[in-house]
């Protein structure tokens, strides 16, 4: 039995009996006194049990409720191990939430695990120095606006976005019914109804300049339409009418590519010259050019042939640019 084990045991058996004395509660747990003893003071001491040693009765007993910081065991129900998990996710996710949506609202839950860890020395202060992500290419969502949107997902209220379009360069005001988050290549995006165009748009986060919840009820779109609407085709540039990607890598890129994930259904095989072969869904092209292109003389774009030439006419612009 761990010490997590013990500490919910401890609490268990003075809540049953009321009065639990020492030795029984160390034949029930199987410890040394000094053990024991431990466990009782870090339970007083660091998650503020009002645990008291009652003479007359003879026994440890919880104190009646009085003023004071709150005692709770959430977390007990975690062995050293999870803890440890828990917060190598805490520490990916303080990488990752740029807009600081989350991180203010977990802290209370970590500082209560590194407390049942022990002290700063112990492998809780070790994995926040040791785990590190690099987000790059990251763009940053105003914590603000991530407030908003996450009410509005919440409560389902819709929402009125000022939005810069920069395909266009131009902005609009558009009044949404928020549908779903979808974090996507270290960028946020919203599938959202739009009441100005009546159909289910995709809006990047980063280019929402302000945003305000509106007191009417959003419009429920199941996800399941909003999947069959969207589509799933490549990234985020997605929709229903899609085609397929056929790419051949080189045998010296195939090593790499083997082991990328560019979409959920992609299919691959292995050439017989050592290359591979790559099939990805797709509905428009932008994003996947651009992931094509930074494989350079590396792949071909086998099919279909009006992709090809967007990336054959990309090239020769390219070279246009360097002579």
């Amino acid at each position: 039995m761990n010490q997590t084990e013990r500490l919910y045991r401890i609490d268990q058996l003075i809540n049953q009996r009321t009065v639990v004395p020492f030795d029984e509660l160390r034949r029930e747990l199987e410890v040394s006194r000094a053990t024991l003893k431990r466990d009782v003071a870090y339970m007083r001491d660091r998650l503020n049990a009002p645990i008291v040693y009652d003479r007359e009765r003879g026994g440890y007993c919880f104190a009646p409720s009085q003023l004071g910081p709150q005692y709770g065991l959430p977390g007990l129900w975690f062995n050293d191990r999870e803890v440890l998990a828990l917060l190598t996710m805490h520490r990916m996710l303080e990488e990752l939430d740029t807009g600081g949506l989350l991180g203010p609202h977990i802290q209370p839950l970590i500082a209560r695990l590194n407390a049942l860890l022990g002290a700063a020395s112990d492998p809780a202060d070790e994995i926040m120095k040791r785990v590190r992500i690099i987000a790059a290419h990251n763009r940053p969502v105003a914590p603000r606006c991530f407030e908003v949107i996450g009410s509005a997902l919440v409560s389902r209220r819709r929402i009125e976005i000022a939005y810069f379009t920069r395909s266009r360069n131009a902005r609009t005001v558009r009044e949404l019914s928020p549908q779903r988050l979808v974090h996507y290549r270290n960028a946020w995006y919203l599938d959202a109804w739009c009441h100005r165009t009546g159909s289910l748009r995709v809006f990047a986060l980063d280019a929402i300049e302000q945003a305000r919840l509106v007191d009417r009820r959003a419009r429920n779109v199941a996800l399941a339409e909003v999947d069959r609407q969207l589509g799933s085709g490549y990234g985020i540039y997605r929709g229903r009418r899609l085609a397929w990607a056929t790419l051949r890598f080189t045998e010296d890129a195939a090593r790499w590519v083997r082991a990328e994930i560019w979409h959920p259904q992609q299919q691959g095989r292995d050439l017989e010259d050592g290359g591979y072969e790559l099939r990805v869904p797709f509905g428009a092209t932008p994003e996947l050019e651009m992931d094509i292109l930074r494989h350079g003389e590396h792949v071909e774009v086998a099919a279909p042939e009006s992709l090809r030439r967007r990336i054959a006419e990309r090239l020769a612009r390219a070279q246009a640019v360097y002579r």
